[in-house]
């Protein structure tokens, strides 16, 4: 067949060096973002009991937890509830108290009984008696007492000390105790002499009734084990805590429950976040080293998708956390539709999954937050497809709703505790991120195709239009060059599809390839009358081919005028790639006499550059074929195949498909495709009697 494998292209240095420096920072902003809410966020405050309260704190999730500071406040108050327990009555310590007393007073009946002792040194005995510890005034009156009274009065007090001692007295009791002693003396005494009694008796009422420790100890403990533990609820959304109030211990267990303050800010999670990135880094390399794709050798397509994807990453950390209707409302797939929009399905995926696994790192509801995140930017890109009409996009809303509210039910609802109206207000999120995610990527999609220059399937569509005023200009200007186009356009996306390029990129660029020469129609033969004299045959060579060159830059600059798409520009530039025009370059060889050695080559050379990629590569082919099949008019499919093989062999050997993917197998796809597209548009036909011979015999007939 004569048709050499093609090299397999090779990402310059400068764009490979690129590509690892946006990966670099892009991962450098992006641990930026999972750390941040470690560092400023209410879920990584440092927070102890007592302090003003930063932030209003809302419940995440519903949750129910034993909450071991009201449980031990509740047994703690049981505890205190429970009165001491102590010991019966000791008559030992009675009995020691009568005695203690009868002894005192035996003592001051001696001394008053004493004749030989003074009234002051009997005044002066009884005041130094330390264990009664008497008042002048009652001292006085004992002395003045008579005996018969005096000993009434000792009587009375044996028999109330005695009363007292009977009872009840714990140390707490004494004074009470004491004060009660003169309504136990007998109604026969005076006032005074009442109030003498309880003077002798008062200092011997002491405490007979010790507390039982182990008694006490043991009603304590059995009130404390019949308080039963205390099961806290909190329901998604209600407050925690008020900003400025001051946390109190309930309030701070409930707070570290959900997860929401750490005590201190942990090494580990700044290491876990960047072995996260890190491996998210690695895969992404990883993956498009292995899977070699058109847009990783454009640096604007690679910083475009490393802002879309910083952005979505920081909105989203510095958004959900905290927040837990808003972190499943979020429209994060919103990501995936607009890269697979812009790149492919395949590169949304990638990053759709990459996505994923950071935004709900070190989250409460990360364990059900991440399969919602996945799940549903995947759904959404793969039911997306090729979004060639913007129904897809709202399809893929309805996807991701749809998916979300599976997602919820499979992943949280078994797991979480969840009311119905908490199901049915997550439900309502999914919804929210699924129509807001399609329509951002809709609009976002416009906006960067007219923006920065990108191409998307909508667009192309649109411009492809045969009412869009560039096709139209096409079609009055150049109608044969415009139906060449066609032609093109049918033989390049057939191979396309087959062997698996941009079907539609390819189609629409081979529309507007020629565009050029509807500047200059009448110089190209397919734009000429029948009959008409070729305008090159009088011209210098070199003039002509130089005019018949300026329809590639020509139509650069309509495109730029009609603002398309900058891909389209690489149809343009690289359908003829750098070959020459051999035609005018034969001629002018003649016009040297045959010596090829006056001719400048490069003054009949396109400018280039060589096509870049395979739907570019395809373009050439197809225009090749299509023109010398128009021009040689094959009879049969081996002669077809033939014009397909040569043109195909041509630009193998000149070199036009060392910058792309194109491999043998595709080229014989391609070979395969285009005879059988040039098959069904050059077979033989049946020729037709002439329309007046037909007409002729209708008039002539017999009439009957």
């Amino acid at each position: 067949m004569g048709i050499i494998p093609a090299r397999q292209r090779q990402t310059p240095p400068r764009i490979r060096a690129f590509q690892v420096t946006l990966l670099v920072l892009t991962s450098i902003i992006s641990y930026g973002a999972l750390v941040l809410p470690l560092i400023i966020s209410p879920a990584t405050i440092t927070l102890q009991v007592g302090d003003v309260s930063p932030n209003n704190y809302q419940a995440p999730r519903t949750l129910q937890f034993e909450s071991k500071v009201r449980t031990d406040d509740a047994r703690l108050a049981a505890m205190k509830s429970v009165a001491p327990v102590y010991a019966s009555p000791d008559p030992a310590i009675a009995r020691q108290q009568t005695d203690r007393l009868r002894a005192a007073l035996a003592q001051i009946t001696l001394i008053r009984d004493n004749d030989t002792i003074i009234a002051e040194q009997k005044f002066s005995i009884l005041d130094s008696m330390s264990e009664l510890n008497l008042q002048p005034e009652t001292i006085e009156q004992v002395l003045a007492l008579t005996p018969t009274r005096w000993e009434s009065i000792k009587e009375e007090a044996l028999s109330a000390l005695e009363q007292v001692m009977r009872r009840s007295i714990r140390e707490q009791d004494v004074d009470t105790a004491r004060r009660s002693v003169p309504s136990l003396v007998s109604l026969s005494f005076s006032e005074e002499q009442v109030a003498l009694v309880a003077e002798l008796i008062t200092v011997f009422v002491k405490p007979n009734s010790a507390l039982n420790a182990e008694l006490t100890e043991a009603a304590q403990q059995s009130a404390m084990e019949a308080v039963a533990p205390i099961i806290v609820e909190y329901k998604i959304g209600q407050i925690i805590v008020l900003r400025g109030q001051i946390v109190t211990a309930p309030q701070f267990e409930a707070l570290e429950q959900f997860g929401l303050i750490k005590t201190e800010t942990l090494w580990q999670d700044y290491l876990g976040a960047g072995a996260l990135v890190l491996m998210v880094a690695m895969y992404v390399r990883l993956y498009f080293s292995r899977r070699r794709m058109a847009f990783l050798l454009d640096a604007r397509n690679l910083l475009v998708v490393a802002l879309i994807f910083i952005f979505f990453i920081v909105a989203v950390r510095v958004t959900i956390p905290d927040q837990t209707v808003v972190s499943y409302a979020f429209p994060l797939p919103a990501m995936g539709l607009l890269i697979a929009t812009m790149f492919g399905v395949e590169v949304g995926i990638v990053f759709s999954v990459a996505m994923a696994l950071l935004a709900p790192y070190a989250l409460p509801n990360m364990p059900d937050l991440l399969p919602y995140y996945l799940i549903t930017s995947l759904t959404g890109v793969l039911v997306l497809g090729a979004a060639r009409r913007v129904w897809t996009f709202f399809r893929a809303g309805i996807a991701v709703a749809w998916a979300g509210i599976i997602v919820l039910i499979a992943f949280r609802l078994p797991f979480t505790p969840t009311d119905g109206a908490g199901l049915l207000e997550l439900s309502g999120a999914a919804v929210v991120s699924g129509l807001a995610s399609s329509s951002i990527a809709l609009l976002l999609q416009y906006f960067l195709a007219q923006t920065v220059g990108l191409t998307t399937a909508l667009q192309l569509i649109e411009i492809s239009r045969p009412d869009s005023p560039l096709l139209q200009f096409f079609l009055r200007s150049a109608p044969g060059t415009y139906q060449h186009s066609l032609q093109v356009a049918n033989l390049a996306e057939q191979g396309a599809e087959l062997i698996g390029a941009d079907a539609l990129l390819t189609r629409v660029g081979a529309l507007f390839h020629d565009v050029g020469k509807s500047m200059n129609p009448m110089f190209f033969i397919e734009n000429q009358p029948q009959g008409q004299m070729n305008a090159h045959d009088d011209m210098d060579p070199a003039q002509a081919a130089a005019t018949i060159i300026a329809h590639v830059t020509d139509g650069v600059a309509l495109a730029r005028q009609y603002r398309l798409p900058r891909r389209i520009d690489d149809f343009i530039l690289e359908h003829h790639g750098t070959m020459i025009t051999r035609y005018q370059f034969n001629k002018a060889i003649e016009a040297a006499g045959g010596n090829a050695s006056k001719v400048d080559k490069e003054n009949f050379r396109y400018p280039g550059p060589r096509p870049r990629s395979r739907e570019t590569a395809l373009l050439m082919l197809a225009d090749g074929v299509e023109a010398r099949a128009r021009a040689e008019r094959p009879q049969d499919e081996e002669a077809l195949r033939k014009v397909v093989l040569s043109t195909i062999e041509s630009a193998q050997k000149q070199g036009q498909f060392d910058n792309t993917q194109l491999t043998l197998r595709d080229l014989s796809i391609i070979t395969e495709s285009f005879v059988n597209v040039l098959r069904g548009t050059h077979h033989p036909r049946v020729s037709y009697p002439k329309e007046e011979s037909a007409v002729t015999n209708v008039l002539t007939a017999p009439r009957k």
